[in-house]
C-alpha cells in the first residue's frame, strides 16, 4: 500500500495587493518535513500567492501517490471544494453571473486534481501550538514576499518560523448600532466588525450575499466573515 504524503501550502502578500510569494512544504506520512520551495510573485494579491503555492505543490508531487494538504485559506480551500463544480456548471461565471476570479489559476488546479486522491485540511494560522508545517510554509512565503527571491532546500534548511504571539481573549462588549449605511447591529467577531447587509452584493471572493447576510471587511469591500482571513 502507498503511503500518503502530508504537505502544507501558503501564500503570502505585503499589503494584499503588494508584495507577494508562494510556498509550500512536502512531509513524509509521519509528517517530518522533507522539502520545500518559495518564489516570488511581484505585484499580487494574497489569493493569487495562495491558490499558486497550491498549484505549484500539486505539480511538484507524484499524482499516483495520496496526498494531504494542510492550508490557511479558506478561499482556497472552498474554491476547489465547493465552488469549483458550480463554475465550470456555469462556464466559469459566479452565481452573480461574474467571471470567476483567478480562472486560470483555478483552472490549472483543477487539471492537477484531476484523477487524484487528494484531501485538504484547513489549520488555523499563527496559532502557538499551530500546525508545524503551516508554519513552515507561511515563513517561506512571507520571505519570498518580502525579498523577491525564489528559495527551495530539504529538512536541513527548512525556514525558521517566528513564534506565534499568545494573545488574550478579548473583552466582552455590549453591540452597538452600526454607524454605516452597510448594515445594521454590528458585532465582533475575531476582532473583526460583522454586519447585517441592508442591501445584497458580492464578495471579494465572488460569491454574493442577500439583504440581511452577516458581512464583514473583506479587504476594502465587504463580504463573507469566512473570507476576511484570506485578505488579512
Amino acid at each position: 500500500m502507498v503511503e500518503r504524503v502530508i504537505a502544507a501550502c501558503d501564500g503570502a502578500a505585503k499589503g494584499n495587493p503588494g508584495p507577494a510569494g508562494w510556498a509550500y512544504v512536502v512531509a513524509d506520512a509521519a509528517g517530518a518535513p522533507q522539502r520545500w520551495q518559495a518564489g516570488a510573485l511581484g505585484h499580487s494579491t494574497n489569493n493569487v500567492g495562495e491558490l499558486t503555492a497550491l498549484r505549484q505543490l500539486l505539480a511538484a508531487t507524484d499524482p499516483a501517490v495520496p496526498l494531504e494538504v494542510r492550508l490557511d485559506s479558506t478561499y482556497t480551500r472552498d474554491s476547489v471544494t465547493k465552488w469549483l463544480k458550480g463554475w465550470k456548471r456555469n462556464g466559469w461565471k459566479t452565481a452573480a453571473g461574474k467571471p470567476v476570479a483567478n480562472q486560470e489559476l483555478i483552472q490549472a488546479i483543477d487539471a492537477l486534481l484531476e484523477g487524484r486522491d487528494v484531501t485538504f485540511v484547513y489549520v488555523p494560522a499563527h496559532q502557538v501550538d499551530g500546525d508545524p508545517l503551516n508554519a513552515i510554509a507561511d515563513k517561506a512565503a512571507s520571505d519570498a514576499a518580502r525579498t523577491q527571491q525564489d528559495a527551495c532546500g530539504t529538512a536541513a534548511d527548512l525556514p525558521v518560523p517566528e513564534p506565534a504571539a499568545a494573545t488574550k481573549a478579548p473583552k466582552a462588549r455590549t453591540a452597538r448600532p452600526a454607524a454605516t449605511g452597510t448594515g445594521g447591529t454590528a458585532k465582533r467577531s475575531g476582532g473583526s466588525r460583522t454586519l447585517n447587509a441592508r442591501f445584497p452584493g458580492t464578495c471579494p471572493c465572488s460569491r454574493p450575499y442577500a439583504k440581511g447576510d452577516k458581512i464583514t471587511k473583506v479587504g476594502s469591500s465587504w463580504g463573507h466573515p469566512e473570507c476576511a482571513a484570506a485578505h488579512a
